[in-house]
């Protein structure tokens, strides 16, 4: 079983214990208080719990720490777009990058590829039961480790959307950041 380490979720998880924790001091009456006490917690059920329900919300790959995690909403959108290629038997190709740009410095570059247009040092990330590679550039990588691509069908600010524990800043549409 995989355990999530993001740092998002880890304070998540620490406001959720500490509000737990503490919900029996302010029970407004004495028979919540008594009822709570009767229920004991075990910390790590609870904490492998979160994990795993955070974990089911990204794709699966063969690979223990993938450069970037996909969402499911976002590989259901790439199965769509395998879906209209040529041959969509063919293994899609997705090459992630940066590029000097955007409003605050750096941008995101998405775009497909082919598996001939792979590099060496490339990194390569497999989803084999989907049929798609996420490839990211040598320079690339130290931008975009950890990174989580998520999709929206929102009608303002819908798309492909970039969470990145490595921004420091970020711009409003989401598609720049300054490290």
């Amino acid at each position: 079983m995989k355990h999530i380490q993001s740092p998002v979720l880890i304070r998540a998880l620490c406001v959720v214990l500490v509000a737990f924790s503490t919900c029996h001091a302010f029970a407004p009456n004495q028979q919540r208080q008594t009822a709570f006490h009767r229920q004991p917690v075990d910390i790590r059920q609870v904490t492998m719990e979160l994990s795993v329900a955070a974990e089911e919300q990204f794709a699966t790959t063969e690979l223990d720490d993938a450069v970037i995690r996909i969402k499911m909403t976002a590989m259901e959108r790439l199965r769509e777009l395998k879906a209209k290629q040529d041959d969509p038997s063919a293994v899609m190709v997705l090459k992630m990058g940066v590029r000097n740009g955007g409003c605050s410095g750096l941008s995101y570059v998405m775009d497909f590829s082919t598996e001939e247009e792979i590099e060496e040092d490339d990194q390569v990330d497999e989803y084999p039961d989907e049929g798609i590679k996420c490839v990211v550039d040598a320079k690339s990588m130290l931008y975009l480790y950890g990174l989580e691509l998520d999709y929206s069908d929102e009608l303002i600010g819908g798309g492909f959307k970039f969470f990145n524990p490595n921004a420091e800043d970020s711009c409003g549409c989401g598609s720049s950041f300054a490290v």
